[in-house]
């Protein structure tokens, strides 16, 4: 097995840094708009994280739950205003282990689709996610558009970081075929190399589709980013909004 097998693999590496400054879109306008789709809940977030979207969410009087792989991420979420009184799973999320329901709407962002690195465990999330929406219930994700340029070099390096006492890069390397790459940050300093791995299978957006509706969904809506920018050629991102049939 894999060690991106393991949901609690991203969490034992980036727990702790996850929320420094920065480092992660502003969560405001995905709690707006997830907060239309809502009604009166309750809805779910798998891969809930240290709650960047969750506590906000929870904040406007909205039932939330999370299902999220690594207890040290609920554990971060769990010491912020409002986090330790949302419901959260510690589990994989492709099998959507959810602590109630059935949810108006259950919600995948920044990503973490992708954090599934087998085809047929993004499939398997699909169906379980199925299994606990209300009738009509929506179901949405947040991704972004596979660059070709990226796509078309096997490896890629990049300089993340050099100061007097260390230096980090960040190298990829893609499988174009599998549709996964494998990116590896690595520091060096006085206490030695550090490995931080990361993997992911990326998907189009008409990919995405095709497995929604498999498990019995349809596209209702498709942005390029949360304030409803037309989605177009272009676009380097989406939010889609899938609703069982």
């Amino acid at each position: 097995m894999s060690v991106f097998d393991d949901p609690g693999h991203f969490g034992s590496y980036w727990a702790d840094s996850y929320d420094s400054p920065g480092g992660l879109p502003d969560p405001v306008p995905a709690v707006e708009f997830l907060a239309g789709l809502a009604g009166e809940g309750p809805v779910l977030e798998l891969a809930s994280g240290t709650g960047r979207v969750t506590v906000p969410l929870a904040a406007r009087g909205i039932p939330v739950e999370g299902v999220e792989g690594s207890a040290a991420m609920a554990a971060k979420m769990r010491e912020k205003p409002g986090g330790d009184a949302i419901p959260v799973a510690v589990g994989d999320m492709a099998d959507v282990p959810a602590p109630g329901g059935p949810y108006t709407v259950v919600f995948l962002v920044f990503n973490t689709l992708f954090n599934l690195v087998r085809a047929e465990r993004q499939a398997d999330c699909f169906r379980n996610v199925a299994r606990v929406l209300k009738p009509g219930g929506t179901f949405v994700i947040e991704t972004f558009v596979p660059n070709e340029a990226d796509i078309d070099r096997d490896e890629q390096v990049q300089m993340r970081d050099v100061t007097e006492d260390s230096a980090t890069i960040r190298v990829h390397k893609y499988d174009r075929e599998a549709q996964t790459f494998l990116r590896q940050t690595i520091t060096f300093d006085g206490a030695g190399v550090h490995l931080h791995p990361f993997a992911m299978r990326y998907l189009w957006p008409e990919q995405i589709d095709e497995m929604a509706a498999a498990a019995g969904f349809h596209l209702a809506e498709r942005h390029a980013d949360w304030h409803r920018t037309p989605f177009g050629p272009d676009s380097t991102s989406h939010i889609s909004v899938y609703r069982l049939s």
